[in-house]
């Protein structure tokens, strides 16, 4: 990346103005040792959950609710989103999080369990939204859970899906990074979906379900 293209992603990367609920959420998760998506991907998220006119919107990895306030914040007033993690305190301060955020009980459906157990008993084609960022050897099956849950028109996110630019370069052969980049391609090839790569963050892989 040349300098100016490096200033200018450091620039879009701080813009978003985060307040007081975040800050705390964010507090919340580096004392849980949770590493929370950036403010660059979580106004991503925002601006995506509300052009998209979410109803209903699943998360695959809660950590302590940064990435779901953001969600909240730009789905409608009567949608509702489920979050799937398997730590039970993730949970409590991501329950934290949401209330301090203004968002009644009834929006909100926290599931503790394994994502690869709780995905296979939700709804077929009955998600408008659903936002991956969770461990990277689970990825290919929660990509693929998924889609199922979509409806057509659903918007499928992706979180670090560059990893760190290690995903570009084909000499790194970590098994995550190889993982994503399998599933970068797969995605790309997958003629149920419509896809781009964000350079946002560490990467955001959208797709749209046809």
């Amino acid at each position: 990346m040349s300098a100016d293209k490096s200033t200018s992603w450091s620039y879009a990367e701080d813009l978003p103005a985060e307040d007081e609920v975040m800050l705390r959420a964010r507090e919340r998760s580096f004392e849980l040792g949770v590493t929370p998506i950036g403010a660059g991907v979580g106004a991503v998220l925002t601006v995506l959950a509300a052009g998209s006119k979410a109803q209903t919107a699943v998360e695959i990895g809660t950590g302590a609710g940064v990435s779901g306030v953001c969600i909240l914040r730009g789905l409608g007033p009567q949608a509702v989103l489920t979050t799937i993690d398997v730590d039970v305190e993730h949970l409590k301060a991501a329950r934290e999080a949401f209330s301090e955020a203004g968002s009644p009980a009834n929006r909100t459906r926290t599931i503790s369990g394994r994502a690869g157990d709780v995905l296979p008993r939700l709804t077929d084609s009955a998600y408008d939204l659903v936002f991956v960022d969770a461990d990277k050897p689970g990825l290919p099956g929660y990509v693929e859970q998924s889609v199922r849950l979509l409806k057509a028109g659903g918007l499928l996110i992706i979180n670090d899906a560059l990893d760190k630019d290690r995903v570009a370069n084909p000499a790194v052969r970590e098994a995550n990074t190889v993982v994503l980049r399998q599933v970068g391609r797969a995605i790309r090839d997958d003629d149920r979906l419509a896809s781009a790569m964000l350079p946002t963050g560490d990467g955001l892989l959208v797709a749209v379900k046809k």
